[in-house]
């Protein structure tokens, strides 16, 4: 019989391209601007970057196996649901969310007016307190295709503690 870790950490990291004619959603929030992310789903990179982190904490495949893109009932998905399956792994293994940070870079648009927004999302989404949830966010200081306003990255670590029984 293998003894549980009391904690576990998970690291993930996402990248969608900017494009015209979606909406820009972060942490469940929707951005007001002018492009919005490309992706089989609602594209909310740092959705996706956290819900692997959780996945990852876990020793578990990444979001793409339990949301593949070729099948058309993940076309447009809400990546809160992504996250909510992130989380009911993590729970039937016997662990939940101790904390998360967060990062996203972005050239434009300016995220830092949405940070108490975007937090309070997650917060609701994961059901834990916004003090237990750091956001960063930054620029790529124009280099690299971020930098070209051609995409939003996003980059996660959370930890998971067993629950005590």
């Amino acid at each position: 019989m293998t003894q549980e870790l009391p904690i576990r950490i998970g690291h993930g990291y996402d990248l969608h391209r900017l494009t015209e004619g979606r909406k820009l959603i972060l942490g469940g929030v929707e951005i007001p601007f002018h492009l919005g992310l490309l992706g089989h789903s609602d594209a909310d990179c740092l959705t996706h970057a956290l819900a692997d982190a959780i996945f990852g904490a876990m020793a578990l495949p990444d979001i793409g196996h339990y949301f593949p893109d070729t099948e058309e009932i993940n076309k447009n998905i809400d990546s809160r649901l992504i996250l909510k399956r992130a989380l009911l792994e993590a729970e039937n293994n016997g662990y939940q969310v101790g904390n998360i940070d967060l990062t996203v870079i972005a050239e434009e648009p300016k995220l830092s007016p949405h940070i108490d927004e975007i937090k309070a999302s997650l917060s609701q989404t994961i059901s834990i307190q916004s003090n237990r949830i750091g956001l960063k966010v930054t620029t790529n200081e124009k280099i690299g295709a971020v930098g070209r306003l051609e995409g939003i990255a996003a980059f996660a670590v959370c930890t998971l503690v067993l629950k005590k029984t």
